[in-house]
Order: C-alpha cells, then structure tokens, then sequence
C-alpha cells in the first residue's frame, strides 16, 4: 500500500497540469534536453552527440557505435583519443587527413589510424590541407602561408606579408649626384688605374697577401658555384589587412584579399547597469547602418617568378551598374559619372589538379554576384555566371555551396529561377544546366566523395518539411531518403553508408535516429527521453498549417491554435515570428518553443492564435523573402492585417478583441501595427523592437532598404518611430539593457518620442542583465507574465 502512495505522489510531481506562465517560462530542462552536435568519428566507429537526459548542470557527450546503439557517456580518454570526421580534410585518394586541434596542426594516415603531430608551438596554426601535388601539407599562421613536407618533414614559409611601404634599394639613389656605397664586387670592378697598379704591386711584395688572395678566390669560386637557396619575398602590403590567403594545387600561386577599414568611424556603446563591480561598464558595440565600408583589393603572388599581379576588378561585367531604386527619387543628378562599385573576392576555388580556379565575387552593395574563371598568371578573369538582384543576393545554399564535379565543370547554388536551385557550368564552353526544378528550395548540398551524386535536403515535399535525397551530378536521377515527417537535420557518415539523423515534430522536440544511406529503409530511434515526464503529461496542440488569401492575391501559411471552449469576448492574438530569414509555420520543433508553450496557454484561456509566415520569410523563394524590399512594415504588415480579417471571417473572432506580439523583427512589426492599423489591433506587446532602422546594423539593414543618406525614402515609410502618433490600443513594450543586436537605446527614442506625443496607453518594461536573447527563467517569466495581463485586460 505504502508503494502505491509513493508511485502516486511521484506521478503527481511530474505532472504538468494547467499551464501557467511561471510552470512554461522555468529553465528549459524540465521539458528535457534534445541530442545536439552530431559527430561521427573520422574512422566512422563512434558517432557522438551532446545530450542531457539526466538533466545536469551541463550537457555530457555520448556516443554509440554499430555494434552498440544504446547511448553511453564518453569519458575524457575517449575524447581525447578520437579524431571527428567533419574537423579534417583529406588528400584526394582518401588515404590521408589533416587537422588542426588547439592551435596545432596532425596529419593521420586512414588505413593505420596512426597520428602524427606536425606542430607544436606557442603561436596558432589553422585551415590545413594537402598542396603541392599533395607532397606537402601548407597550413595558416599569423596570416601567412606554410608548407609541411610530408617526406623530409621540413617546414617552409610561402608568404611574408610585411606591413608598410616597400623600402628604397640602398643602391638606388633618386638624386644621380650622390655616391651610393659599392659591394666588394662593384668596387673590384670600377677600380681607377692607379689602383690597379698598386693592387698589383702589394701582391708583387708580399707572399701572404698573395696567399690570402688565392685562398679567398678559391672561397668566393666555390661559393658562386653552390646552388643558391631561393630567398623568401616579403609581400609590402602598406597600412591594409590581410585575410582569405589561399594557395594553388601546385603551390605556384598565392592568392589574398588586402582590406582597408575607413578612418573616423563611430561605434555605439551599451552601458552595462547591473556588474560585479558595482560601477557602470561600457560595452563596445557595434557601427550603424550606412558607415562607410572598407576597401577591398584582390591579388595573386606569383612564387616562381616574385611577382604580385593585381586583379583589376574594372573587368568585371556591370561592376558600374546602378541598383534600380534610384529611378523613384524624384530629383536625380542625371549628371554623375558612374563609378565602380565596390567588391569582395572569395576563393580562388580550386580543382584537384589545379588546372582552373573560380573566385566568387559580390558586391558591396549586395546587388550582384559573380562566378569567374580566374587565370592567376595574368589575374585575368572570365564571367561564367552573373547573379543580379534588385532586392539583395541571397537565399539558402546561395553563398557557400558550390565546388567541382570534375577538372572542368563547376557546381553552385542560386535563385535565377525564383528558388534556390543546383546548377553546374563548364567553365571550358561557358555552357550551363539547371539539375533541380520547382517552387521549392535546396536548403543545403554537398558533393559525395566519388563525386557521382549531390546529398541535398529540400523542401520539396511540403514547405514546412525537410527531407534529404541523393541526386546524380546530371540532375537525372533522384532518390529520398528520409521519411519521416518534420524537419530531418541529417549528418552522413565518413563512409557514406549510413546518416545520422535529428527530427522532430511541431509538438515533439529533436531526437536522434540512424539509418542506412540508401531509400526504403526504417530509421532506429536512439534517443527517447527528450521530453520529461511532466512535459509529456500535457496534451501539447499539433498546429494546424492554414492558408489565406492576402489582399494582393498571395496565398499566406499560418500555424492554427483553436481555443479550448468558446469564450463569450472571442479574443484572438497573432504571434509575429522574428527575422533574419526565419520560418516558423513549418512541422517541426519550432526555434520559439517558448512562444509556441505561451500559444498553448492562450489557446487554453480561450484565445485562438494564428502565427503567420509573412512576407520575406524563408522557405519560400525568391520573390517571397524580398516582398519586404524598401519597406518594411508593408507587405508584411499587410499579412497580419489579412491575417487578422481571415481569424474574424472564418472562425468568428471579434474584431476589436484582436491583439498580437512578437520580438524582434516580430516586435518592430507589433509597433507599425499598433501606429499604422491601429483600428485592426486592441492591444500589442512588442519585445526587443527595432524602432528606427537607420539604428541598426548595415550588414542586414543595407540589404533591404539600402543606406539612409541613399535611399530616406525607404527608412521612413520602414520605422515605427516616425508613426508613433497612430498609437490608440495598448501597448507594452519589454527590452533588455544590455541588448548588444538592437541597442537599448532604440527603446529609450522611441519612450522619449511617446512621452513628447503626450501618449498614456503604453508602458515601458526593461530588463537590466538581458542581452537580446533572455537567458534568465525570471526574465523569461516577468516578461511573459505581463503580456498575458495585457491581452487579459484589453481583449477580453
């Protein structure tokens, strides 16, 4: 009887029961810790992944092997001892490795498994791989060049890059009148007859100095017979930078970047309030969008015969173009002289043998990019394919997959189709073929190790799936897979005869799973306690995917929450997902699982929830994540507005009883809804909001509405601070204080701007020790403990 008690009281403990904000908002591991950093080991024995099953203060690595799939904790050794498939890089036979671990550089052999350490010094090596037809291994320190030989084990210096100008030859003098000093050779030559005669008279004299002389010809004959060991160049390189230094197959060419940062920048600062010490801290931060940008120049050093060659970048096709959205200024100065864009060379992209390397170009204004077929003898370069976008380049896949099929045909990612699909260019004939087509994207590609077939994982099955398929190099012959539903983040075995998989469900967080490489084959679960018992006791919502019709005819995907019971005020929220190219209507466990529990809780008090992928969200082409272009806050914004039309149409919910929330970009959407469709929406809470994007960064703000001194136009139709005066609903507005992404003092503006418009329905929440992201469970449950009350208070 006693037993049965325990049993009870312990099912009490773990069950969940109704939720509440404090119960959701807890330190994540009580819903249980997902398998995470998937890593085979290089021989394929091991696959290891961080995991926290016993919910401790940290996540231990586990692993398990073929013979052995029940995950065991690694111990120190056993770390120490294996080498990770995805830390090397092998030689083209595949019978060697190298690494780099800890600032050191190993070479292994793969048939021995033997390891041998080739550095082992005070100062950082990195990036090794296998050169000079593969007899020696080069690796990177202090931004130069060196070559290991795999023989002799001698280690040489292929670049010296020298700051400063190139200094003057002593013997060089720019004023022809003044007399430089004479090396002994000079001087022997240019002696006047009197010298000569006395020269010969003293060793006419003197034995020893005739004996000295004999002794010191017989020296300098031998010494100019021995071979001369080639001296090392110094590379002058002025008062710029170097990075991306990369070397040819044969160890002919080095290539590198030299950049120039512009002087007189400024940078922002955010106060720490809260420290250890008691005293405020500055905290350096980051330049605001339109800071002017860095100069970047390309070279290739030829090392046999010590020439730099400059790569002159006016070469490139269009490199002048302007972007188009200077056609809408009213007043242009039809006048001014084009001039040559600004550039950033990556690569060169080798092949095996070396024969043709590709540099991948983009410019800075991020309207164009180009792959060309550089001929680093002449730092000529020939156009294999141009990408241009009036919006911004980009897309999944588009800026990092790309490689060789063979000596002569080049493989890449882009979205002229209007998705990002595989292509292949033979850079011989300049001949082009698209291998997959369709409205859906390849997220992610790579080459297999016999080069005869792409691994790619799409969405092709559905938006809100992935799926991983082996698809030939002509593009002729697909196969899946994966099956299971949801997303399949897949990692491929050394061998490529088995993959490791993390899925997961909208409603079930990542587990592992392992699988032949091959279709028609069962998945074995692994892991099977991502979800404690207390998560699993609540009957979590598996949101319906909808679809509306927006105002200009798009067909707009939702994640549905349906409300327990029918509350007499029908309250609705909508969730706005957050930015930087992020999807969140899709299958799978979502980045916002805190939102998604927060959902659940709403639904459960009666509110039906609808979370939108709105305009310039990922998963969905081309035209769909740059609808945003030079406005945003329009289209966008549009969907929630639809979105909000299509809750009170089809489900019945009151129009005036309509709130909705979000962070980040989520929280710059809830300011322009609450300032410019006040009408539509009761209530908001906007959480780490961008309130002026002329404040924000210019790696991601340039891209989409160009520079503010460029394009104003754009900046003001995009920030809600210029429509503060639309306010009328309720408005609550959380940031934290040391937000490092979008700066506290967005927050403070827009609170200043509020207080001078004489507005009273807003209140103000900041959280002194959170940075963009909250870590803090207190924060976490503050925060949301207030938007609850909001959306309690005035929408129903």
């Amino acid at each position: 009887m006693l037993g049965i008690i325990i049993a009870q009281q312990n099912f009490a403990q773990t069950k969940l029961g109704p939720l509440t904000v404090e119960k959701i908002m807890r330190d994540p591991k009580w819903i249980g810790t997902s398998p995470s950093n998937i890593n085979w080991s290089n021989d394929g024995k091991y696959l290891f992944f961080n995991w926290n099953p016993d919910k401790a203060p940290s996540d231990s690595v586990y692993y398990i092997t073929s013979e052995n799939l029940t995950p065991m904790k690694t111990d120190f050794h056993l770390r120490e001892s294996v080498v990770l498939s995805r830390n090397v890089t092998y030689n083209s036979r595949r019978t060697a490795f190298t690494y780099s671990e800890n600032g050191d550089i190993y070479v292994g052999e793969v048939k021995s498994g033997r390891i041998k350490r080739i550095t082992q010094t005070g100062e950082r090596e990195s990036n090794p791989f296998f050169s000079f037809q593969e007899t020696k291994i080069v690796y990177t320190k202090n931004q130069n060049l060196y070559a290991w030989d795999i023989e002799s084990g001698e280690t040489i210096q292929l670049s010296d890059f020298q700051k400063g100008e190139k200094p003057v030859l002593e013997n060089i003098s720019p004023n022809p009148r003044r007399r430089q000093a004479r090396t002994p050779e000079e001087k022997k030559e240019n002696l006047s007859a009197q010298e000569k005669w006395l020269q010969k008279d003293q060793l006419a004299l003197f034995d020893v100095l005739k004996e000295r002389k004999q002794k010191n010809d017989l020296a300098d004959s031998l010494r100019k017979s021995a071979p001369k060991e080639k001296q090392l160049s110094k590379i002058y390189v002025e008062d710029k930078d170097v990075f991306n230094v990369g070397l040819s197959p044969d160890g002919k060419f080095v290539t590198y970047d030299l950049y120039k940062n512009p002087g007189g920048t400024k940078n922002t600062i955010v106060p720490n309030y809260v420290t250890e010490s008691g005293f405020t801290q500055d905290i350096p931060g980051r330049e605001k969008v339109g800071v002017a940008q860095a100069n970047y120049e390309f070279f290739v050093f030829n090392t046999e015969k010590d020439t730099v060659i400059p790569v002159n970048t006016d070469q490139i096709p269009g490199i002048a173009d302007e972007p188009d959205y200077v056609k809408y200024y009213p007043v242009r100065d039809t006048s001014r002289k084009k001039i040559n864009r600004g550039v950033i060379v990556f690569g060169p992209y080798w092949t095996d043998k070396g024969n043709n390397g590709v540099v991948d170009i983009y410019s800075q204004d991020n309207k164009d990019r180009w792959l060309m077929l550089l001929d680093a003898s002449t730092g000529k370069l020939k156009l294999l394919d141009r990408q241009r976008d009036e919006a911004w380049i980009d897309g999944p896949g588009v800026r990092n997959n790309l490689g060789w099929i063979d000596e002569n045909v080049f493989w890449y990612q882009s979205e002229a189709s209007g998705y990002s699909h595989l292509y292949v260019v033979n850079v011989l004939t300049g001949e082009k073929k698209q291998l997959t087509h369709g409205k859906y994207e390849v997220q992610q590609a790579s080459l297999s190790k016999d080069k005869k077939w792409f691994y790619i994982t799409t969405n092709q099955v559905d938006p809100g799936e992935q799926q991983f398929y082996k698809l030939s190099v002509d593009g002729n012959k697909s196969e899946r897979i994966t099956a299971m539903t949801g997303a399949n983040a897949v990692t491929i075995s050394p061998d490529e005869k088995h993959i490791a998989i993390l899925n997961s469900y909208s409603n079930k967080p990542w587990e592992l799973y392992l699988q032949e490489n091959k279709g028609g084959t069962s998945a074995k679960q692994i892991t099977a306690m991502a979800r404690t018992e207390e998560f699993k006791s609540y009957p979590w919502r598996d949101p319906e995917i909808v679809t509306f019709t927006a105002r200009d005819g798009a067909v707009v995907r939702a994640r549905l929450y349906r409300p327990t019971g029918d509350n007499a005020a029908r309250p609705a929220v909508i969730f706005v997902h957050g930015a930087g190219y992020l999807q969140n209507a899709h299958k799978w466990w979502s980045y916002y699982f805190h939102e998604f529990m927060f959902n659940n809780l709403l639904a459960d008090n009666g509110y039906t929830v609808l979370d939108i992928d709105y305009r310039g969200s990922a998963g969905y082409g081309r035209d769909w994540r740059t609808a945003i272009y030079r406005h945003m806050g329009g289209k966008d914004l549009d969907d929630q507005v639809d979105g909000a039309k299509y809750l009170t149409e089809k489900f019945g919910v009151n129009p005036k009883h309509i709130g909705l929330y979000g962070g980040s970009y989520g929280g710059f959407i809830t300011l322009m809804a609450m300032f410019t469709t006040p009408d539509v929406f009761a209530a908001g809470a906007g959480l780490r909001s961008v309130t002026d994007w002329a404040h924000y960064n210019h790696g991601y703000t340039s891209n989409i509405l160009n520079e503010p001194f460029n394009d104003s136009i754009a900046y003001k139709q995009s920030s809600p601070i210029y429509f503060a005066s639309g306010l009328k609903g309720h408005l609550l507005m959380c940031h934290g204080m040391v937000d490092e992404n979008v700066h506290f003092q967005d927050i403070v503006r827009l609170t200043q701007r509020l207080i001078e418009l004489k507005k009273d329905n807003w209140e103000l929440a900041v959280y002194p020790v959170e940075d963009h992201g909250f870590v803090e469970a207190t924060s976490w449950t503050d925060e949301y403990k207030r938007i609850f009350r909001l959306f309690e208070t005035y929408l129903k």
